[in-house]
């Protein structure tokens, strides 16, 4: 058998057995400092899928940036079959300005599939599709809540799509969230192009999470193992993950002073009490209350709220385990996830 051909991309040629960063110019700033965007490649020597980890869409969602971190120092991918594309920080601009936007105030994730001449937006979406998305079979973006928010870690998919379904079984994250294809997203344009996309959400806008990290990084590789691209040891059953199938906000009731009484993942009933809002004298209270069952998967951390604000992300559960066979888990080392 033959040694695979080299992995390209842009204006550099990766052999198999190798890895390396790859620089993608996107622009230069106003001060002539160049913007790339940087890609490492994982090109194994033997022959399997071509997959994308990518974080930092929205630049302040920065605990993606973490995951990849530690996933490119995991020892698990030693010995890789296929190809592994992994983007660090694909929204540079934002990342940099601690913000979820690019200069020009687009959102990125709304900017897809984009065009070589358009907005700074629309080139550098253009640029990320082209070089990495459309190289894959299947992509893991990594986001979190928006900032002053925190979401529980969860696996979201297109409804309707077993296969997305299943992957996200595999990724054993607490909560599975199908929810539909925005226009302009990510997840849509590399689904027009075959690609399915798993969109993991955990954490808060510019802060780390320990345990949202840690589940993000064992999630990958499981994936990863379930493709045949990487080896693990099996052992027990994954924990079985919730399908929740719909969510809505629930909003603060009046504007004032907030005090939280669920956390992320709790587990309530219709009427439970959530929050109380109060002015800052105390002299009056506005109660909010669950109007279903439900888990919640996301929540404000400002105590600071206005009338109509989102407090909390109620999910409705719909199964536990997806309905899916319960496999084995590849168990990865603690080294592997720190």
């Amino acid at each position: 058998m033959g040694q695979r051909a080299d992995f390209a991309i842009g204006d550099a040629l990766v052999s198999a057995g190798h890895r390396r960063i790859v620089h993608l110019p996107v622009s230069v700033l106003s001060d002539h400092t160049p913007v790339n965007l940087s890609v490492e490649v994982i090109h194994g020597r033997r022959d399997g899928p071509v997959v994308f980890v990518s974080a930092a869409v929205h630049g302040d969602e920065v605990i993606g940036v973490e995951i990849v971190r530690r996933l490119l120092r995991a020892p698990a991918l030693r010995g890789m079959r296929g190809t592994l594309l992994v983007v660090p920080i694909v929204n540079t601009y934002g990342f940099l300005s601690h913000s979820r936007y690019l200069p020009d105030r687009r959102d990125l994730n709304r900017s897809f599939p984009g065009s070589r001449g358009g907005s700074l937006a629309s080139r550098l979406a253009h640029l990320f599709l082209t070089e990495v998305v459309s190289r894959a079979s299947l992509g893991i973006d990594l986001h979190s809540a928006a900032i002053h928010r925190t979401n529980l870690p969860q696996i979201r998919v297109s409804p309707g799509n077993a296969d997305t379904l299943h992957l996200a079984r595999v990724f054993g994250a607490p909560v599975i969230l199908t929810s539909p294809q925005r226009p302009g997203s990510l997840r849509a344009e590399a689904r027009a192009k075959g690609v399915e996309v798993l969109l993991y959400e955990a954490g808060e806008g510019l802060r780390f999470d320990e345990a949202a990290v840690k589940a993000g990084v064992a999630g990958i590789l499981r994936v990863l193992r379930h493709k045949g691209m990487i080896a693990g040891r099996e052992t027990v059953a994954w924990p079985l993950s919730l399908l929740c199938t719909s969510s809505t906000w629930l909003r603060a009731p009046a504007g004032g002073i907030l005090r939280s009484y669920k956390a992320d993942g709790d587990r309530v009933q219709p009427g439970d009490l959530m929050a109380v809002v109060t002015d800052p004298f105390g002299e009056r209270e506005a109660a909010l209350r669950a109007p279903s069952a439900g888990i919640v998967v996301g929540r404000a951390m400002l105590p600071v709220v206005n009338e109509g604000d989102a407090i909390y992300h109620l999910a409705k559960v719909s199964a536990l385990g997806a309905g899916l066979p319960v496999v084995a888990e590849p168990v990865f080392d603690e080294d592997e996830i720190i």
